[in-house]
């Protein structure tokens, strides 16, 4: 018999503020988390809204040199890791390190520290640049610096599949605990790109909202007025345990991990497969991975970017997995109110998922004013609904077309 997996411990920095009561109480509450960029000029780009980290200081997480030497999107995935340790109570030492690890996903690592050096390199020169400039940026530094804090010296990967990332680490970190590699793990992942060459490169693809005289409700998932995402920033880290480790030693169980799936659409490099095949696989294979039926599922929180192509997709692929059960289902995008934190998406997702089955309350997808015919479920429009959450699934899709799946459902021992 397989291994049972629960979480014990959350930890999130993202543009609805620092930490999971903060983030909790803001995304039950329907708040937005967008706003126009502040950390650049971006009078010049289609698009100047994102969903930003506000209220957030490095140097509450890590010391002054760290923070010189490590870009953003580390100092974020080590504050999430910080929380999230602290609230499971784990502790690594020299007994358990070996079978303690650390999984996470970035879509595109430092981006801010690389736009930053390349400006060093043309305006003063190779010299000037800093020693610190690759191991700051790398992506697989995220988990590479979360273990060297906590001594974690078992399974140690950094995934980059675009937008589905964190998911997909969340999905590895169960599997190596399922299948007795670790007895715990730190996973989910972080992102940090509101940049100019990101936000150029989106605004290029003609991806991006550009409602920006209105940018708290630009990011409107499945409405008929969508006009593409907003792009967001932050971490979402999540403890796993093998579950008797977690019961010996009295932790706080949020819910059990339950399902994993992850797909390929073959199909298109930033399109998703219109039919949905590559989601109704992931879907259906977390299902069955967690040895349920679909009806046996009572929410989703959607991948939902709020583009025409993902949502109108998306939505047909949860038909074609659930049938006449869709029409049951709860489904919402918190990506309303945190915009899409593209390689961070999937681990601040898996975090509020496993808040809506511990608490029973889902949370609304905001800007939900005209429906679309083409999307017809219920997306529990604009205000959040008490309802009692036995399994829940948490989408995320990628470029490229990968696809990962989450189920989480209430812990029962």
């Amino acid at each position: 018999m397989s291994r049972r997996v629960v979480v014990t411990g959350l930890g999130m920095v993202t543009p609805l503020g620092t930490g999971i009561e903060k983030n909790w109480e803001m995304v039950c509450a329907g708040k937005s988390g967008i706003g126009p960029i502040t950390k650049f000029d971006a009078s010049q780009f289609s698009s100047q809204i994102a969903g930003e980290v506000l209220d957030f200081k490095s140097e509450d997480f890590m010391d002054k040199q760290q923070v010189r030497r490590f870009d953003i999107f580390v100092h974020y995935a080590v504050a999430s890791a910080r929380m999230a340790m602290e609230d499971s109570g784990l502790k690594i030492d020299s007994k358990n390190r070996e079978r303690v690890g650390c999984i996470t996903g970035s879509g595109l690592g430092g981006l801010t520290m690389l736009e930053h050096y390349h400006k060093v390199l043309l305006e003063k020169g190779p010299r000037r640049i800093s020693p610190f400039f690759i191991p700051g940026m790398i992506a697989n530094m995220a988990p590479g610096q979360i273990a060297i804090e906590y001594g974690a010296k078992g399974p140690n990967l950094s995934i980059e599949t675009a937008c589905a990332a964190s998911s997909h680490a969340v999905g590895e970190s169960f599997k190596q605990i399922r299948e007795g590699t670790a007895d715990a793990m730190i996973t989910g992942g972080s992102e940090a790109v509101v940049t100019p060459l990101a936000l150029g490169g989106f605004c290029s693809m003609r991806a991006l909202s550009t409602r920006n005289d209105e940018p708290e409700k630009a990011s409107r998932p499945f409405d008929l007025d969508r006009d593409g995402f907003v792009m967001g920033e932050g971490a979402g880290i999540l403890i796993l345990e093998e579950m008797n480790h977690a019961l010996e030693r009295g932790a706080h169980i949020y819910a059990e991990v339950a399902g994993y799936g992850l797909s390929g659409d073959a199909y298109h490099v930033s399109a998703p497969e219109p039919d949905g095949g590559g989601a109704i696989s992931c879907m259906s294979m977390a299902i069955e991975d967690a040895g349920l039926k679909p009806e046996d599922i009572d929410y989703i929180n959607a991948h939902g970017t709020s583009t025409k192509l993902n949502d109108e997709s998306e939505n047909k692929a949860v038909k074609a997995v659930f049938g006449e059960h869709a029409y049951k289902l709860a489904i919402s995008s918190t990506k309303s109110m945190t915009g899409h934190l593209l390689g961070g998406a999937g681990g601040i997702e898996a975090a509020y998922t496993v808040l809506t089955v511990k608490h029973g309350i889902m949370p609304p997808t905001i800007n939900y004013e005209t429906p679309d015919p083409v999307c017809d479920l219920d997306y529990v429009p604009n205000e959040a609904r008490k309802a009692k959450v036995r399994a829940a699934i948490s989408n995320s899709f990628g470029f490229g077309g990968t696809n990962a799946t989450l189920l989480f459902k209430a812990f029962e021992p």
